[in-house]
C-alpha cells in the first residue's frame, strides 16, 4: 500500500483541469489512509540545468549525483525519494509538457552516471519499488491526443522509471478548453479517483 504519495504538478493554472485531476488522485489515496503532498512547480525556485554534467561524474554516489545549484530541487528530490508513490502531471502545450515540467525533468540528469569518457549515460536507479500515475490534459479530443500527441505521457512515463517507479495508471483528458473555469464532470472525477486507487493498491 502506498503510504505517502507526492505529486509533481507542472500546470500554470492552479485550480484548472490538471490541478483538479491531481487532487482527485490524491483524494483516493487519502481516503485509504495515505498521506499526500502536491508540489506546484510554479511555486518552486528551480534553476535551469546548465548541462555541466557535474552531477553525473561520480561513480557509486548513491541514487543520484549532486547538482551545482542550491535551490528547491534538492528538497523536492528528497521528498520524492521518501515517497512510496508519485504522480507526474502536466497539461499538453505545443505537443509536449509545459516548460515548468520540462525544466524539472532536465534537472533529473543527476540520476544518471555519465563520465566524460562514456558514450551514453547509465541509470543509477535500478529498482522500481515505487508506483506512479501520469496525467495530462489537452484542448483537443482525447482520442486525437492518444493517436497524435503521445509525447507528454511517454515522457512522463520514462521520468517515472528514472525515479524508480512503475506506472500503474494514466489519465489523459481532452476537450478541457470549453470554458474559462471548466470543472471536471463526475465521470472524469471517477477516472482520476480510480487511478489514485491503483496507487494505493499497487495493481
Amino acid at each position: 500500500m502506498a503510504r505517502r504519495v507526492v505529486a509533481i504538478n507542472g500546470t500554470y493554472r492552479k485550480g484548472g483541469i490538471t490541478d483538479q485531476l491531481v487532487e482527485e488522485v490524491l483524494r483516493a489515496v487519502r481516503d485509504r489512509g495515505g498521506q499526500t503532498e502536491m508540489i506546484h512547480l510554479l511555486d518552486e525556485p528551480i534553476e535551469f540545468c546548465t548541462n555541466c554534467r557535474t552531477c553525473t561524474q561520480e561513480a557509486g554516489a548513491g541514487p543520484r549525483g549532486r547538482c551545482i545549484h542550491d535551490d528547491a530541487m534538492e528538497s523536492i528530490l528528497q521528498r520524492i525519494e521518501a515517497a512510496d508513490a508519485i504522480v507526474l502531471a502536466s497539461p499538453t502545450n505545443f505537443f509536449t509538457v509545459t516548460a515548468l515540467m520540462k525544466r524539472f525533468i532536465e534537472r533529473l540528469i543527476c540520476y544518471a552516471y555519465w563520465p566524460w569518457t562514456g558514450k551514453v549515460p547509465g541509470q543509477r536507479t535500478k529498482t522500481r519499488n515505487k508506483k506512479a500515475v501520469t496525467i495530462t490534459s489537452t484542448a483537443c479530443p482525447a482520442f486525437v491526443a492518444r493517436l497524435m500527441i503521445r509525447h507528454p505521457i511517454s515522457l512522463m512515463n520514462n521520468v517515472a522509471k528514472l525515479l524508480g517507479a512503475r506506472v500503474v495508471g494514466t489519465v489523459r483528458l481532452g476537450m478541457i478548453a470549453q470554458q474559462p473555469d471548466q470543472r471536471l464532470t463526475d465521470r472524469q472525477k471517477r477516472r482520476a479517483y480510480r487511478a489514485g486507487l491503483r496507487l494505493v493498491a499497487g495493481t
